[in-house]
């Protein structure tokens, strides 16, 4: 009996069970009154923190975009719109599997195309994933009614209703209004980036761009309850978004498509502005293209396109294109040449066809190899004497030159309301030496007198000189903005900026100078005679053909045994009527001697519409 206590398992005894028990019970009680006190904890003093939290799971605050302001003609004619249009949307953080639901929707609905994937990637890495991310938009009623019958095996995805922009007169306006595109994150860079949350497009070029701020509005919010997929069941509370501003643009969408006709088939660029007050009237370049296909997401294909065109669709000769202005450039130089005592109305000099500079044996020679015998200033305007220009520029030097130029706004920036404009070139001794490490010649200043050389100036830039020319010296900034519009009440009409005038010592140098000019037209030996002298308007011109090639460097051709990309550029400035100018023009046209054919056409449908009563 003893040996059998002795092996006995103490653990089991009645008393060792009893203090386990009551440890274990009060551990069960001091865990209980942790869990209650932490319970009352939540309960009371985190109550509203958790409560906020609970209205999270359920609302979100989801930003609206604002509706982007449209664009008219000075005459009301919408330019820009914006169109109803479904959108199929994804919100990636509701999506488990983004990428086989991509594939998904791309069998579903066919017209997903790969550019689109990419496109929602790209801005997939802009966005926060539980911002709504347009997929496809501009979705046909038959793929919303697909999308529509199996939506329920794509939380995360929705159609939605949004507002896309459409341009109605497609090419004939797309240099001036460009287009909107995609948000990219280097656009994000230059805006407030909080301001587009709620918008996947922006202004890309033109009018679109340069007036983005006022074109896009401002972004609004609401908060809305949400199911589960993220669908929202109702809304809560709202703060409306600013709607952008409606902008009226001095174009008159009539002339514009009027000259746009005109143009085809042609490269080249058409500015029309009027005098007074620099408004641009129209503004073409040729070829065009059509910015709806931008709206939509264009494909690769489409803009590789656009791009690699030889034509070069896409670039604006209006304010891009530099040309060497050629002999555009002789009224200006008459002016200076005048109001200095240079010259004189009734200076005359023999031209042979050629001329020398004094102690030097290079020739330079006139356009008319036979010369124009006895020419004075009026003369040599008239018929464009290329040595009359060569004289009066050696007695002004480049100086002069330069100065008179740079006036009338050469080789400056007009500062425009469009984006990406060239500022042009009037050479001088300190550039030749930066860009080119060489010496500044008499030569140099001869060539530069007939517009050649290394001088360059665009369209825009030959408009606003023949505008100010026309105005006697008073000049104006030319723009596209005549008012914007806020919510139908607040309008601001833009005010024309007035640049630096040009003064002369003699005004009556002025009439000189503009009566030389009509006899471009007028006289049976002007250069202008393709323009016509049976005009109903008086008019003042100044031809000019811009040398593509050096005869030294490639054989005199007759015009249609040379190659097209070897031909002239022809150039026509012109105002009128001419004692009360109303229109000033420019037109160049490239590889073609056309341009006064083109400019009277634009000058006769300028005073036909006049004649027409306002839409």
């Amino acid at each position: 009996m003893h040996q059998k206590n002795k092996y006995r398992n103490k653990t089991f005894q009645p008393e060792h069970q009893s203090f386990r028990l009551n440890a274990l019970i009060t551990l069960v009680i001091f865990l209980s009154l942790v869990l209650i006190l932490r319970l009352a904890y939540l309960q009371f003093s985190q109550y509203k923190h958790f409560a906020t939290l609970s209205l999270k799971n359920q609302m979100s605050i989801v930003p609206v975009a604002p509706t982007r302001g449209i664009i008219v003609d000075r005459n009301g004619t919408i330019l820009a719109d914006n169109l109803p249009v479904y959108a199929l949307e994804i919100i990636p953080e509701r999506v488990k599997d983004l990428d086989h639901t991509l594939q998904q929707l791309q069998k579903l609905i066919p017209s997903i195309h790969d550019d689109d994937i990419d496109s929602f990637k790209t801005a997939r890495k802009q966005n926060h994933a539980y911002e709504s991310i347009p997929l496809k938009l501009k979705l046909s009623q038959e793929e919303v009614a697909i999308f529509a019958s199996t939506q329920y095996k794509f939380p995360g995805v929705s159609i939605k209703a949004q507002l896309m922009r459409y341009y109605p007169f497609a090419e004939n306006t797309a240099h001036i209004l460009g287009y909107v595109g995609r948000l990219n994150i280097q656009d994000l860079q230059q805006v407030h980036a909080s301001n587009y949350r709620a918008t996947a497009f922006i202004g890309k070029t033109g009018i679109e761009k340069y007036y983005e701020d006022r074109l896009h509005g401002q972004v609004g919010y609401q908060q809305a309850e949400t199911d589960v997929s993220g669908r929202n069941l109702r809304t809560l509370s709202k703060q409306a978004p600013i709607p952008g501003e409606k902008l009226s643009l001095t174009i008159d969408i009539r002339l514009q498509q009027a000259a746009y006709n005109i143009m085809k088939g042609k490269r080249g660029a058409v500015v029309v502005l009027n005098p007074q007050n620099a408004e641009l009237l129209s503004m073409v370049s040729t070829p065009s293209f059509n910015p709806n296909l931008f709206t939509n997401g264009i494909s690769t294909k489409e803009y590789n396109k656009l791009t690699g065109s030889s034509e070069n669709p896409l670039f604006n000769r209006a304010i891009r294109g530099l040309y060497p202005p050629a002999s555009t450039i002789k009224p200006f130089l008459a002016l200076s040449g005048l109001d200095n005592g240079l010259i004189t109305p009734d200076f005359s000099i023999y031209d042979a066809g050629s001329y020398k500079i004094p102690g030097a044996e290079h020739i330079y020679n006139d356009w008319k190899r036979i010369g124009h015998g006895f020419v004075n200033l009026k003369r040599a305007i008239t018929v464009s004497c290329d040595t009359y220009f060569y004289q009066l520029g050696y007695r002004m030097g480049i100086s002069a030159i330069e100065d008179i130029l740079v006036q009338f706004g050469f080789g400056q920036f007009t500062n425009i309301d469009l984006p990406e404009e060239a500022k042009g070139l009037v050479p001088n001794p300190m550039w030749k030496k930066s860009a080119k490490q060489a010496n500044w010649y008499t030569g140099d200043t001869i060539i530069t007198t007939i517009g050649q050389g290394s001088m360059m100036a665009s369209p825009i830039q030959l408009a606003s000189a023949a505008g100010t020319l026309a105005n006697h010296g008073r000049r104006f900034r030319p723009h596209l903005l005549m008012k914007s519009e806020q919510n139908q009440e607040m309008v601001t009409h833009y005010k024309p900026m007035e640049e630096y005038p040009i003064t002369l010592k003699n005004k009556h140098n002025w009439s000189i100078v503009s009566e030389a000019m009509q006899a471009v037209i007028r006289s049976k030996e002007g250069t202008g005679h393709r323009f016509g002298r049976d005009a109903t308007y008086s008019i003042a011109a100044k031809t000019g053909t811009a040398q593509v090639y050096s005869e030294s460097s490639y054989e005199k051709k007759r015009y249609e045994d040379t190659p097209i990309a070897l031909r002239d550029h022809s150039l026509f400035i012109a105002f009128a009527p001419v004692n009360k100018p109303e229109i000033a023009v420019a037109v160049l046209i490239e590889h073609d001697y056309t341009a006064s054919n083109v400019a009277r056409k634009i000058m006769d449908a300028y005073f036909n519409l006049k004649k027409e009563p306002t839409p």
